[in-house]
């Protein structure tokens, strides 16, 4: 059993939670992942690390209520304890591996959107506790559904927080103030952005107008997390990918963003399963026990 050290809720359907789990504490990196489950009959759910403290042995997680699963789990509270705490999953942000040296003469852009600042935030705390600076954009549809801003402004080099309505810091979506940075004379070499599907995509229309690299975190479609189910299937360049076992994170010039929208429209269904299954073939893969492609 891994036990909720704390839980709060951040804002409207989006909690926070730091979990007691020396193993994973040890082990992870930023862009890394954990599945969870609150019991043994409970769903599989991956969720991006937000955080961890290696010393205390403690993880933390932020999560959105986006059905059944995810609403009991909002309920449970310091002194609970989650019965599965799996990872870490999937590869590590690239520049973890990268030569600090080199890594330091990068000027590094991050963008986050709505509950996407999670995994954007362990991120730039890495790049901090290195030594390197990174500029920050967060986006938010108002500045009630903001989170993690001071836990941003602590770590990041410049940060720029834009709503869509305007409430609180710029006003517009997040591509409008990577415009504005850009025309105000700011030179970026890498661009990281985790957020909605949407909002990647068309991050990654105008930082390919902008000749920008771009790497993406397609988290935010996982359903499995083991590669199995075949929900995260990607096309990515001339390549399929599966995003729980190859990424999270990809170059987002590459990622067919429309695919992978409607994929997962489709997927929701069992007859959109169906389909793909018979659709896809051998490249389905299966396992998630609804579709059949594991038979």
């Amino acid at each position: 059993m891994y036990k909720i050290l704390e839980a709060k809720e951040l804002t409207a359907n989006i909690f926070y939670m730091v979990v007691e789990a020396k193993r994973v504490a040890k082990a992870c990196n930023p862009g890394q992942f954990v599945i969870v489950r609150t019991d043994e009959q409970s769903e599989r759910i991956p969720l991006t690390i937000c955080d961890y403290d290696r010393e205390k042995g403690t993880v933390t997680i932020v999560f959105q209520i986006v059905g059944a699963a995810t609403q009991f789990m909002s309920g449970l509270k310091a002194g609970d304890a989650f019965h599965d705490f799996v990872g870490p999953l999937g590869c590590p942000s690239e520049f973890v591996k990268e030569d600090l040296e080199e890594l330091k003469k990068k000027k590094m852009l991050f963008v986050a959107g709505g509950v996407g600042t999670a995994p954007v935030y362990p991120q730039v705390k890495w790049l901090h506790e290195h030594g390197i600076v990174a500029d920050v954009i967060v986006g938010a549809k108002t500045k009630d559904l903001l989170i993690l801003e001071e836990e941003m402004k602590a770590v990041a080099g410049n940060l720029y927080v834009t709503t869509d309505d305007g409430s609180y810091g710029r006003s517009g979506m997040v591509t409008q103030t990577i415009t504005d940075l850009v025309n105000e004379g700011n030179h970026y070499d890498v661009c990281v952005a985790i957020g909605p599907m949407i909002m990647m995509k068309f991050v990654c229309k105008l930082t390919k107008e902008l000749q920008l690299p771009t790497i993406v975190s397609l988290n935010p479609i996982m359903v499995d997390g083991t590669g199995m189910c075949g929900a995260c299937r990607v096309t990515v360049g001339d390549k399929v990918k599966f995003a729980c076992v190859d990424g999270p994170e990809f170059d987002g010039h590459l990622v067919n963003f429309d695919e992978a929208m409607q994929r997962q429209q489709i997927y929701k269904t069992e007859e959109g399963r169906a389909f793909l299954k018979a659709k896809e073939g051998d490249t389905h893969h299966g396992g998630c026990g609804n579709c059949g492609g594991d038979k």
